[in-house]
Formats: C-alpha cells, structure tokens, sequence
C-alpha cells in the first residue's frame, strides 16, 4: 500500500483537498479528528495534569488549552510529549485496517507533516496550497481568529514556499473544486508507479 502525506499550512484548502480524496474512494486519516478525539477521551487526564483548568465538562477546552501554550514553546512541547504517543497509536491503527481492507494507497491527513518529521513515515508528499491573499481571507473569517493569533499560528508553520519545494504533488485550490478533482486523479496515477520509501 502507498500511503501519501497530505499537508498545508492554515487556511490552504487542505481540509477540503482531504475530503476530495475521500470522494475519490481513499481511506484518509485526519490528525485533527483524531486530536479531537482524544482530547475527549484518553488524553483528558494527562493533560489536566499538566495544564489545570483546560479541563471542561470532561473534555479538553481548545481555546483554553490553546491559551496557554500558543506563546510558550515550552508548554507547547509538553503538550507534544503527551498528544503524540496517543496519535503514532491511532495512525498505526489506521495504516493496518486501511492495508487489511486491501487499499492501494492511503492518505494520511497531518498538518505539521514536515515540522514533525512526517515526511519520513510516508511514501510520497501532497502539498496544497493558495495565494497568501485568499489564505489570509479564509482564516481571518474564521471564528474567533485575528491577525495576532493568525502569525502566531504561522509563526510554527514552515513556509508555504518551503513545503512545496519538498513536496513530491503540489495542489492549488485557488479555482474552485474541479481542478482538485482532477488533479487528485492526477497524482493517483502517477502515485501508482512510485516506489515506495516509507521504512
């Protein structure tokens, strides 16, 4: 099974790009579902204990969490210390019934792919992307979104520019739906005849 790394920085369509992939009969692995998820679950007590009070009703509260360690590389690496074990679980757990239901590739959806190393655990690396225009755009629409928290947001992100330099398929969701369509099949195909690098 070849398994393609999608990412993107904020507001670059990837959601969107990931869903289009699932269109086309894909299984995809979204890291931020799956964060969802266990901040609702198994990650609820370690990082109560690690950050008191993001704990609401049960759940982890984003924003709250998010207040405390947007600004603090420290805090912010020993939330990483805790989420990431739980995630390579989940993502394993992916990769196994994704082969077992015998697909031939498989899109494994993490927005940090490069800032984490992802791209070593993948075959091939899908990059989308859109003018820093209709980014800004899309973000700054977004709920409870401003200008600050935006570059504090991309102040942790590589560079657009940088991860499409390093990306084997680049897809630009400037124009609407159907040019990702097709450029979906585009990389399918040429997906097919790619040796596979994953260790």
């Amino acid at each position: 099974m070849l398994v393609l790394g999608l990412t993107g920085s904020i507001g670059m369509g990837k959601s969107t790009t990931a869903k289009l992939f699932q269109e086309a009969g894909l299984p995809v692995y979204d890291a931020d579902a799956t964060v969802h998820k266990i901040y609702e679950g198994e990650a609820v007590p370690a990082i109560e204990a690690a950050f008191p009070g993001v704990v609401v009703n049960g759940k982890v509260d984003r924003a709250l969490l998010s207040a405390k360690v947007v600004h603090d590389a420290a805090a912010m690496k020993r939330l990483e210390q805790i989420v990431h074990p739980m995630l390579r679980s989940h993502h394993q757990t992916f990769l196994d019934d994704a082969e077992s239901s015998g697909a031939a590739v498989a899109v494994v959806d993490v927005p940090l792919l490069f800032e984490t190393g992802g791209e070593k655990r993948v075959d091939a690396v899908v990059v989308v992307t859109t003018s820093p225009t209709v980014q800004r755009e899309r973000i700054l629409a977004r709920d409870n979104m401003t200008p600050e928290k935006l570059d504090a947001i991309l102040a942790r992100q590589m560079p657009d520019a940088e991860k499409r330099k390093r990306a084997d398929f680049v897809v630009d969701t400037s124009h609407g739906l159907d040019p990702v369509r097709a450029r979906i099949q585009e990389i399918l195909a040429a997906a097919a005849k790619m040796p596979r690098r994953r260790p």
